[in-house]
């Protein structure tokens, strides 16, 4: 399935930044970047479960915001692109 990872960690502190960075990491690990706090990741429900938990350990529920969108893999599906960015086909070719 398709997720989409959003998030917006406070970064008026130190820490703030840190967690920020730590929450980037993870994500960049997982997905690929297709905003500054938007992630897109190709997931299975077990690699699901592991990132939202991953994820939850990071931030601060009091003053960080987490979005996870599980998207299905339904017929008519589609993402629109626009601008300068252009995205990794997962389900395209692996060229090496």
């Amino acid at each position: 399935m398709l997720v989409l990872v959003c998030y917006d960690v406070n970064t008026e502190t130190k820490a703030g930044r840190r967690r920020l960075r730590r929450v980037a990491r993870v994500c960049e690990g997982i997905g690929q970047r297709v905003q500054k706090s938007v992630f897109e990741c190709q997931l299975d429900m077990a690699k699901f479960e592991a990132l939202e938990r991953e994820l939850l350990a990071e931030i601060d529920t009091k003053t960080d915001c987490l979005r996870l969108y599980r998207i299905p893999q339904t017929r008519g599906f589609e993402v629109l692109e626009h601008g300068a960015f252009t995205a990794v086909d997962f389900d395209g070719p692996l060229v090496l």
